[in-house]
């Protein structure tokens, strides 16, 4: 492992699953912009894990990532401490969100879909958006980044299955009481689950508000060669990793997403990276 390089400078756990880490990472804190993402490898003998950037900044030359320990690979990234090293830290890859001055704007994530919302919503603050905000988990312990969310937001709401915080019940709950009680919004951002995507769209699309969406396919090379994170967007075929990840949500074939998404399953589970197999 090369040292000093993409040196861990924080590590913090949000809950039992997700973790934040800061990474020293000069070259991507340089040119990265919202909506993009990186593609890291724990060490030499490590597959590629694309995580989507949540925060940056130049000065300190660092980057931010937040990550759920879903897989062996995920889980020896979590224990890695400040101080350690990773092997690669390539970015920043995938177009950049294409951030309007809109008057109005609300924000919607679910999950660790609060991560990759998180620098689209700072960007738009910056730009002098008015914004709203929903942010949902099972429970309280699964909302990230509130505090953050809070300080830069008009209105920040909650939904959780359990009703430890906030609305008991879904994004899309709360979406609709917003509209119903008569909020215009000029467009809707919505991060998260592929079926919470699919079911903000559901709701916006009758209202026409523009609503973007992040994809997160199953991704390889992150450069387009790979074509194993295609999606299909109205007519056409695109890559995730470089048509991306943010696109028209009125135009993506989620049902088609959701089947990608599942097609190895059974493999994953099968799997023994890692854990001795051959």
């Amino acid at each position: 492992m090369v040292e000093n390089m993409y040196k861990i400078l924080e590590k913090e756990k949000l809950n039992e699953l997700v973790y934040r880490m800061v990474i020293n990472a000069p070259y991507v804190a340089r040119k990265c912009e919202p909506g993009q993402f990186v593609i890291l490898r724990v060490d030499e003998k490590g597959e590629r894990i694309p995580l989507t950037i949540a925060d940056y900044d130049r000065e300190k030359e660092t980057v931010t990532i937040i990550f759920q320990v879903l897989g062996y690979s995920t889980k020896l990234l979590s224990e890695k401490n400040i101080g350690d090293s990773l092997q690669d830290f390539v970015g920043p890859l995938g177009k950049a969100s294409d951030l309007k001055k809109h008057k109005r704007v609300l924000g919607i994530g679910g999950g660790v879909g609060a991560a990759p919302l998180y620098p689209q919503i700072k960007k738009l603050s910056e730009m002098g958006v008015e914004l709203d905000v929903i942010l949902g988990g099972r429970s309280k312990d699964f909302i990230i980044l509130d505090d953050k969310f809070e300080a830069i937001c008009n209105n920040v709401y909650y939904a959780t299955d359990d009703g430890t915080k906030g609305a008991k019940g879904f994004v899309t709950d709360v979406l609709k009481r917003l509209l119903e009680e008569g909020n215009k919004y000029d467009e809707v951002i919505a991060i998260g689950p592929l079926v919470m995507m699919k079911a903000v769209v559901g709701i916006t699309k009758l209202q026409n508000i523009k609503t973007s969406v992040s994809l997160n396919p199953i991704m390889i090379d992150g450069t387009g060669m790979c074509g194993g994170c295609r999606v299909t967007v109205g007519d056409e075929i695109k890559f995730a990793c470089v048509d991306g990840p943010d696109f028209d949500g009125f135009l993506v074939d989620f049902d088609e997403c959701i089947r990608r998404q599942g097609m190895y399953k059974e493999e994953e589970h099968a799997c023994r990276i890692g854990l001795g197999g051959d």
